[in-house]
């Protein structure tokens, strides 16, 4: 029923003073003041300034841009980079009893036999690191790498552990690494994302997506998954029958919307939107071509193993150079496929973990290669990890016959690169049996502060404020471990 001028004003004159009405336009109202006074910062944070300037870190930084290679499932130490002699004399007998003290195992049962490394190793005539045989291109640039035997994390379970590297927290709502990044400098390249993505072997990480999100900062920051077979980044294409000019037309009436709805509402959220919509733009022409590998010589073709059927991890692997090349701020590789139980030929060490080596030595080692002779590495941070190490017992997980180690918190291996790291440098030591750190332990806090200090940041002082206190990547904890610093 149709209502007359006058009821209609009265209705719509006690419905502006009930109480639900009034809290909402209040909060509004303080919303707008708290507003006025962040509102500069909120707009900064989320604009894509450039980031080569003073001031946008706490001091000069060393490097300017990250490649992170996560080994996701986590590559076993003993196998690789940290030979144990004694695992070889002890290989089959009873664990001894100080191993299992106080322990819990996330598969193992019962007492399980010490496992000894199958393969060989050699040691580096200059740098004296140790390389197994599964990993002869790497050991080549042995004197670019930084070492680390001793780092040590809080977390057994794939997932948690991953959050815990890259966020900080084994619980999932903390922002990723890429995106503190991220928010502190900005984006040094206008029409490509500050923060890419690049998986292989056959899935995500266990903790999911949110390894790169963006937690409580602006959804600007988080990271953006790019794919090497078909559309580059999904949805980013002109759908059917829409042409360009059709497109710039949509996307400029939501713009003048969302400004609107900026200005009324101040919600930082509206002013990422309208970020995001204008570099989704820009990338249909961006990432196509900085993902076509067309054009790369094929002597680095070569280099990097990519042949007429080029392993995924080889392509993310010259992709990211080609996006550092680009100045894209954080580049993110994920690897599944490490996680070497010993429950089948598939996930064992003897078929298994071989089969990744091959995969991913050559890329890597042509990754560093590439950086320093385009001199790119000096100021571009590699870092290549697992979430957590493997044991020096065979897991048997239900009587399996084939070998394998189970998940390992108290040390493992993993090194860096360029960006201001000691090449060539070899840090902490672990005991006879690969079991737990005997010297210079790096925690998973201390390797952030470590990283952030090498871009330029005090990790106290990188903080965000969210539910009534300060965050920052290493919570409340986490030392600059400078005998890794050039």
């Amino acid at each position: 029923m149709k209502m007359n001028p006058q009821d209609q004003h009265f209705l719509e004159h006690h419905q502006e003073i009930t109480r639900r009405w009034f809290l909402g336009r209040i909060g509004l109202g303080i919303g707008g003041i708290a507003f006025s006074g962040m509102g500069q910062k909120l707009f900064a944070d989320t604009a894509a300034e450039p980031s080569w300037l003073p001031g946008n870190s706490h001091f000069k930084p060393r490097a300017r841009r990250v490649i992170a290679i996560h080994l996701a499932g986590s590559p076993p130490q003993q196998d690789l980079f940290d030979p144990k002699p004694l695992l070889k004399e002890l290989d089959g007998q009873p664990c001894p009893d100080h191993l299992m003290a106080n322990e819990i195992f996330p598969f193992i049962k019962g007492h399980p036999k010490i496992l000894a490394s199958p393969y060989e190793f050699q040691r580096h005539a200059k740098t004296g690191m140790h390389f197994s045989e599964l990993m002869p291109e790497l050991s080549q640039v042995s004197e670019e790498i930084c070492m680390i035997h001793s780092m040590h994390t809080d977390q057994f379970n794939h997932a948690p552990a991953q959050m815990f590297i890259y966020t900080g927290s084994p619980r999932f709502g903390r922002p990723s690494m890429g995106s503190w990044l991220t928010w502190g400098l900005g984006s040094a390249n206008q029409n490509l994302p500050a923060y890419v993505v690049l998986v292989s072997g056959g899935k995500t990480p266990s903790s999911g997506k949110s390894v790169w999100g963006s937690g409580f900062l602006p959804s600007v920051h988080q990271g953006v998954q790019c794919r090497t077979s078909g559309d580059p980044v999904l949805y980013l294409g002109n759908p059917p029958g829409i042409d360009g000019v059709t497109r710039r037309g949509s996307i400029d009436a939501i713009q003048a919307l969302d400004r609107i709805a900026a200005t009324k509402d101040a919600d930082p959220e509206t002013i990422t939107r309208i970020e995001q919509y204008e570099l989704a733009y820009r990338m249909q022409t961006s990432v196509p071509e900085v993902m076509d590998l067309g054009k790369e010589d094929p002597k680095t073709l070569e280099m990097y193993g990519i042949g007429n059927e080029p392993s995924s991890f080889a392509r993310n692997c010259l992709l990211a150079r080609r996006m550092v090349e680009q100045d894209v701020r954080f580049v993110q590789l994920f690897d599944w496929g490490w996680d070497t139980h010993g429950t089948n030929p598939s996930d064992d060490i003897i078929h298994q973990l071989p089969k990744k080596c091959q995969e991913t030595d050559r890329p890597v080692a042509a990754l560093i290669k590439d950086l320093r002779q385009r001199g790119l590495l000096d100021d571009t941070l590699v870092i290549w990890t697992g979430e957590f190490g493997r044991t020096a017992m065979n897991e048997e997980r239900n009587g399996s016959t084939y070998l394998g180690r189970d998940h390992h918190p108290h040390c493992y291996s993993m090194w860096m690169a360029g960006g201001g790291v000691k090449g060539g440098y070899t840090h902490g030591e672990t005991d006879e049996f690969g079991y737990r750190i005997t010297r210079d332990p790096v925690g998973v806090h201390d390797l952030q502060a470590t990283i952030l200090h090498l871009m330029g940041f005090d990790h106290e002082q990188l903080t965000y404020p969210y539910q009534g206190r300060d965050f920052r990547l290493t919570d409340v904890h986490g030392d600059v471990i400078r005998d890794l610093l050039a």
